[in-house]
């Protein structure tokens, strides 16, 4: 079988998505989503019925650790409640224990890994109430939470509040918007920390996303990050695998996400900025040819989380949302098309204030997502992860993924194009006139779906069809005018052929590497594998 795989391999070119990934991610997929305030059980529900199918690499969930219940003057609980923790024991609104391992093991089964954002840099603020929600109660005057157990001595003391970013002891030291911060070089707190981490781990997790982590020194991170456990073979991970961490560094002042880039990956939020200006009007879409560039302040690709929003951008000024649909499409087709950083995107509920939490009943349980026939959600839930546009733009990243951008081309304004190797080809324009040109698309000769205007089924596509020559040449028109602002081709989306190889090549390095394992818990028959992997069977079965 290693034979075999190693062959096909080479000749389909996908060699390097048989190599295990930082990111602990199934070969061939690459992005993550985060599933803001979904409940476990959810999750686990849509790895398999969508995000699996699709070929979605990974989840962030919200905060798993136990949280001060917080109610505003409405009654309502808001979502920030998620992020003062009251203790680490593993109960929320998305669930319990038992909830979690269910989650982590349906969604490890069809290929899609679980991080969770995981909040260590303080614990609650003040607050009238003082129940959590596992039970626990605190003594905010006194600095102790019991559950943990945390007392004053574990905290930053003498007390003070961040107002200076450019001094950056007391950006560290100081407590984050009146948050209780926790002293990090202190044994017990390291051992806490680690002690919870581990606990997810264990539960089957790929790796985390550290929130604040910009308020903490990294080397007082560097050590807890150097005390996990491995990943947990029995829920597929390799041997000797490591969690895949992602740091929340913003810009600005004077602790810099350079500073955490050499102890794990850090969010690059100069993206969230720049796919405003650009995909908003305020810059030309050609300024983009150098994106990535170290000339721009960016972080080197390989240590970027890159992403359009999160939760926090999406409810302050300067960035693009689901509120603003034409041009956050646009925005998440380059972010996903470039090779650069390893992208999130965002699902989100509707809300109309900032602190509004996600959809619950009378009861404050969070209500899962409706899902219409087409695909789309209702209840109160927005599911950009969903729309066509971008789940087809998480295939197109998938298939090319392992190449560079190349024969990039733009008018000096707002079309442009490139290529990603011989893999894929997208073109962009917002101009607001047509763009009807030839193209070097690097791709072989073929005819190929656009994946934005349709999709293809069978050997017939529902959107335009393109025909690429021999040369790599393709005549390419897109009008720049409503919704067609970009248009998408890859290998895998070939009409007329057929066009399997890349599936399959996916489908033995995924094979061979659960047989090299003693196969993951839970996918021990030949009908696990082919269910998740596409009906294979009967050409390439798996050995016992």
């Amino acid at each position: 079988m290693a034979f075999l795989t190693i062959f096909l391999c080479l000749v389909f070119g996908t060699i390097g998505s048989c190599e295990v990934t930082k990111t602990n991610q199934w070969p061939n997929r690459s992005v993550i989503v985060q599933l803001f305030e979904w409940k476990w059980l959810d999750i686990a529900e849509e790895c398999e019925r969508f995000l699996g199918p699709k070929g979605y690499g990974g989840v962030q969930t919200s905060p798993a650790s136990e949280n001060l219940i917080i109610h505003l003057n409405d009654g309502q609980r808001p979502w920030y409640e998620r992020y003062q923790v009251i203790s680490y024991k593993l109960k929320t609104r998305s669930g319990d224990a038992n909830d979690f391992l269910n989650m982590t093991t349906r969604c490890n089964r069809v290929g899609v890994r679980i991080y969770v954002d995981v909040v260590f840099n303080h614990m609650t603020g003040d607050h009238e109430a003082n129940a959590g929600t596992a039970g626990s109660t605190a003594n905010f005057s006194t600095f102790s939470y019991p559950a943990v157990p945390y007392k004053k001595k574990h905290f930053h003391h003498p007390v003070c509040d961040i107002n200076n970013y450019d001094n950056a002891t007391e950006v560290r030291d100081c407590q984050l918007v009146g948050l209780k911060d926790l002293n990090q070089t202190m044994p017990l707190v390291r051992q806490k920390i680690v002690e919870y981490l581990n606990k997810l781990i264990n539960l089957g997790v790929a790796g985390f996303r550290v929130d604040a982590a910009k308020h903490m020194w990294p080397e007082d991170l560097k050590p807890i990050y150097d005390s996990l456990n491995n990943l947990n073979i029995q829920h597929g991970f390799d041997q000797n695998a490591r969690p895949y961490i992602y740091q929340e560094v913003a810009h600005g002042g004077a602790v810099k996400p350079s500073d955490y880039k050499d102890i794990g990956d850090v969010t690059e939020f100069f993206v969230v900025s720049e796919m405003f200006n650009v995909f908003n009007g305020h810059k030309p879409l050609k300024n983009l040819k150098s994106w990535g560039s170290p000339s721009l302040g960016m972080l080197p690709s390989e240590n970027a989380l890159v992403f359009v929003d999160n939760h926090d951008t999406q409810r302050n000024t300067g960035g693009l949302n689901y509120k603003t649909a034409r041009n956050y499409k646009v925005a998440t087709a380059f972010l996903l098309a470039h090779s650069y950083g390893q992208p999130r995107i965002m699902s989100s509920y509707h809300f109309d204030r900032n602190d509004q939490g996600p959809p619950n009943d009378r009861n404050e349980d969070i209500q899962p997502p409706l899902i219409n026939e087409d695909g789309s959600c209702e209840g109160g839930w927005v599911c950009e992860h969903r729309w066509p546009s971008i789940y087809k733009m998480v295939n197109f990243r998938n298939a090319v993924r392992d190449t560079k951008v190349e024969n990039w081309w733009d008018n000096g304004n707002n079309q442009i194009a490139f290529s990603r190797g011989i893999k894929g080809f997208i073109v962009f324009n917002t101009e607001g006139k047509k763009l009807d040109r030839i193209f070097q698309t690097g791709l072989p000769s073929g005819k190929y779906c656009d994946i934005i205007s349709g999709q293809r089924q069978g050997q017939i596509c529902s959107g335009t069809t393109i025909n690429v020559s021999n040369t790599g040449l393709a005549s390419i028109k897109l009008s720049g005018i409503g919704d067609e602002l970009h248009l998408a081709i890859h290998i895998g989306e070939e009409v007329g052929q057929m066009s399997r190889t890349v599936g399959l090549a996916q489908m033995v390095c995924e094979r061979s590497r659960y047989s090299d394992l003693g196969r993951a818990k839970g996918l021990k028959r030949s009908q696990d594998f082919t269910e998740v992997l596409g009906g294979f069977e009967s050409v390439f079965p798996i050995p016992n």
